[in-house]
């Protein structure tokens, strides 16, 4: 299981099973990816962090995408409604697992009356225990984030604007990030950007040259570097179809 090419099928199947990362998901609007590997003599793992708004899970929310030859905390027996469910459920996802996270807490900022905007009455949002304060049309347009309603704002480009200026704070912790990884596992490379999949179009992580060499590493090791030969393709604005569903 630790050949590049059994860890690209794993990273296949995920795909097919629809358990691998997908950054332009028609109800997730994008706003801040990162992609971490971890590395043992016996084991590897892969994950990826995205940080995006889906408009019927309410809160912006970070998911954690675990890939890996061995996995640690498994969701627990009692979450499943028999003991059949959760060996389905293991044999199911051997190698993958994801977990959810709110950087951003629910603190009122959210309108009652559509959830896809930022409350009139709001100053500011609690992320990760620090108060932020509200950007202002300007303070998007510096950061690249279009308004679209010229006095007020929508949680994505809240979502974007903090990826932009909170970028640390909205994506994982070092505990967020390594939730499925077993301990004894090393951090040898974290990316910011990369090529990614575009699983929509059709595109398997096993035909993609940055995975392929990411693959090469977590078999053999940091030694030879990832060198891309490709653009990356993570930052939001890539992906224009995400959460127009």
């Amino acid at each position: 299981m630790n050949r590049p090419e059994e860890i690209l099928a794993i990273l296949d199947r995920g795909a097919e099973d629809g358990v691998f990362p997908m950054l332009d998901n028609p109800y997730v609007y994008l706003a801040a990816t990162r992609l971490t590997l971890y590395r043992s003599q016996a084991d590897w793992a892969l994950v990826f962090e995205v940080f995006g708004f889906a408009p019927r899970a309410g809160l912006p929310d970070l998911s954690i995408w675990t890939f890996a030859s061995r996995l640690r905390d498994r969701n627990p027996p009692e979450k499943y409604r028999s003991p059949e469910a959760y060996q389905g459920y293991l044999a199911q996802h051997p190698n993958d697992e994801s977990r959810f996270f709110h950087p951003i807490a629910p603190s009122g900022w959210e309108d009652p009356a559509n959830g896809a905007l930022v409350a009139n009455s709001a100053t500011g949002v609690v992320v990760r225990g620090e108060v932020v304060p509200l950007p202002t049309s300007d303070d998007l347009v510096r950061h690249n984030v279009r308004p679209s309603r010229p006095t007020r704002i929508s949680v994505v480009e809240l979502c974007r604007f903090l990826a932009e200026t909170r970028r640390e704070s909205v994506l994982g912790t070092e505990e967020e990030r390594r939730i499925s990884v077993p301990t004894e596992l090393d951090e040898i490379l974290r990316l910011d950007e990369w090529t990614h999949p575009d699983l929509a179009a059709g595109e398997r992580p096993s035909a993609m040259g940055s995975l392929q060499q990411l693959a090469g590493i977590l078999a053999f090791g940091p030694g030879a570097g990832y060198h891309p030969a490709t653009r990356p393709n993570t930052h939001w604005s890539n992906w224009p179809d995400g959460g127009r569903s």
